[in-house]
């Protein structure tokens, strides 16, 4: 009797420790809506958990803010025709006499090419020496080179041309056409005509971005803004250089979805139900539609704006929920923006988690019984 009390205790203890087992073992997606809850600052943890509604939308929906800085806006255009150390010229110059001091014998014209503008935007021409041609337009220099040859030669008329050099080139890379460096003229002295000139876009335009770095400063802008506001085609100068980029922002998507995947964007701004739509909506046998969960570090101007209390210094953890069960939810979720760096997390309904949980505890208690009639 004692022997098989013993036995059946022995038994009961073994299934009662896979049973045991099981239920720890049993997947997830991620913590529970009650888990997340007991993060909030009002409980265990540091976060902010807010209910999405229309206020509370407005107040979150800051767009990413790009634009030039007043000090790149400001800068007038560079004269089409003004001469610039690196630029090159070339002189035609014409003589009265027979037997002139440049022209070859039995010529009257002395064609001069390529003087290169030096650094400090002088050239050197016969008989007249170093003259400064940077700041001048070729007519001006005509004018200059004129005077100073005519102490040699009687009444020399001079021809001057202008090529653009490498004095007042910008650098375009990223997603153009024809990446390389190009030299400012009247035809490509702005901003947009100057993407032009490198072949223009070969990246979508919706999300496209334009960095320009001038000197030490460095902005940005949405390149379909260029179009849309004159005032953002702000003109070239000597050593710019531009980037065309696609848009880098992104958004992760975890729990109980078609997929869990890291997304970008590919639009200027996407909602909530956008965002969930892209990697396959809710998992209709798993999603909660009442615990829809966007995390975010969120800026100290909104969190004090939506909390109404404090003024905040530094980003400030958020977690906005979204029922979208709710009378207004599905609206709530069209209106709420995603944000660069945010991460929606969709939670499983208790229905799905009790159903695994009998489904692991079915599969165990036919193990128990395997284990059972193994130690019979």
């Amino acid at each position: 009797m004692f022997a098989k009390s013993f036995t059946l205790g022995r038994r009961m203890a073994l299934v009662t420790a896979v049973i045991a087992v099981a239920s720890c073992a049993v997947s997830r997606d991620g913590p529970s809506k009650r888990e997340i809850y007991e993060g909030s600052v009002m409980r265990s943890g540091d976060a902010h958990i807010i209910m999405v509604n229309k206020r509370v939308s407005e107040a979150a929906n800051k767009p990413q803010a790009l634009g030039f800085s007043h000090a790149l806006r400001a800068g007038a255009l560079m004269g089409g025709d003004t001469i610039r150390p690196g630029d090159v010229i070339r002189l035609n110059v014409y003589e009265n006499v027979p037997e002139g001091l440049l022209a070859q014998s039995g010529t009257n014209n002395a064609i001069i090419e390529e003087v290169q503008v030096d650094d400090a935007g002088f050239i050197f021409v016969p008989y007249a020496g170093r003259v400064r041609a940077a700041g001048h337009t070729p007519d001006a220099l005509r004018r200059i080179l004129t005077q100073s040859l005519d102490e040699q030669t009687p009444d020399p008329q001079v021809m001057v041309t202008r090529a653009p050099g490498d004095g007042a080139t910008v650098s375009v890379a990223g997603g153009v056409g024809a990446q390389g460096v190009y030299p400012v003229t009247r035809a490509s002295n702005r901003l947009s005509s100057m993407i032009a000139t490198a072949g223009g876009l070969n990246i979508p335009l919706e999300t496209a971005q334009v960095l320009v770095t001038r000197g030490n400063r460095q902005d940005s802008a949405w390149l379909q803004d260029i179009y849309s506001d004159p005032s953002l085609d702000i003109a070239m100068r000597a050593g710019d250089r531009i980037l065309l980029r696609q848009d880098q922002r992104s958004f992760t998507v975890l729990g109980a979805t078609g997929s869990a995947d890291r997304m970008t964007f590919d639009t200027r701004q996407i909602s909530a139900i956008d965002a969930i739509a892209m990697v396959g909506g809710l998992d209709p046998l798993r999603a909660d539609p009442k615990g829809v969960f966007i995390f975010r570090d969120e800026i100290p101007e909104v969190a004090t704006e939506i909390l109404g209390i404090g003024q905040f210094v530094t980003d400030v953890r958020f977690v906005y929920v979204l029922d979208l069960t709710a009378p207004t939810g599905m609206f709530n979720a069209r209106d709420f923006k995603v944000r660069d760096g945010d991460t929606i997390f969709v939670t499983e309904a208790s229905s799905a988690v009790w159903a695994r949980q009998i489904s692991s505890l079915t599969g165990t208690l036919t193990a128990a019984g395997a284990i059972r009639r193994a130690a019979d």
